[in-house]
């Protein structure tokens, strides 16, 4: 489960972003003054920062520039402010992204899983599958030991199969896996016609439709 680090004073803005991250399935530790969040960074292993950037103890962005110093943690800032200058402040005290009030909850908590995303699994990055081998850390991919030509959305897809082989994907985990939160324009043909790329480069057997259901990786697995 990963940890979410909220500084926040408003109590009940404080509240809902934390209700909502929990049912997103986070661990959230909830603070409001950056004494208290400091200390519970200091305690806990955090994935993520959310902070605002008016506390009653101090600057927000001095939190961030302080916690930037020391982690590479995921940081997002919240703030009043929507001038430009606010918006580059933060970026260069070390924060990932912003969101200025007033705003969603719904595109916080996007913001937040999009960028979750992005966080090492812990999960092996090397597979192998009959004479196919994957390398997710350098986005490689090698039939015979030979590299092969794969677009960065096809290596996407194969590491999505390979991680998960002799299991139904439906189009719609294909979809949210690979294509969701890019700004990309996809409609109900994306998935089969990546689908149909990918097997010409890899071979026709090695991913197998179910019909009205979603389609299987049928090798074998072996993690490096």
């Amino acid at each position: 489960m990963k940890k979410i680090l909220l500084l926040e004073d408003d109590a009940n803005l404080n509240q809902g972003i934390t209700l909502c991250l929990v049912k997103e399935g986070y661990e959230v530790f909830s603070c409001k003054t950056i004494r208290e969040a400091e200390k519970m960074f200091g305690s806990e292993e955090i994935n993520l920062v959310i902070s605002d950037i008016s506390l009653p103890d101090g600057n927000g962005l001095d939190f961030c520039k302080e916690i930037r110093q020391k982690s590479r943690v995921i940081i997002i800032m919240l703030t009043s402010y929507n001038q430009e200058y606010d918006i580059v402040s933060g970026y260069e005290h070390g924060a990932d992204d912003y969101v200025t009030k007033p705003f969603s909850l719904m595109v916080l908590i996007s913001k937040v899983n999009a960028l979750i995303k992005r966080l090492p699994d812990g999960k092996s990055k090397v597979f192998s599958s009959d004479n196919i081998r994957l390398n997710i850390s350098e986005m490689k991919v090698f039939i015979e030991n030979e590299l092969a030509q794969l677009s960065k959305t096809e290596i996407q897809m194969l590491a999505y199969f390979m991680e998960n082989p002799k299991q139904i994907l439906t189009q719609e985990q294909l979809l949210e896996k690979i294509w969701d939160n890019k700004g990309e324009y996809v409609d109900s043909n994306t998935v089969s016609v990546n689908i149909s790329r990918l097997r010409q480069k890899i071979g026709k057997e090695k991913i197998k439709t179910v019909r009205g259901v979603g389609y299987i990786w049928v090798s074998e697995v072996q993690k490096l």
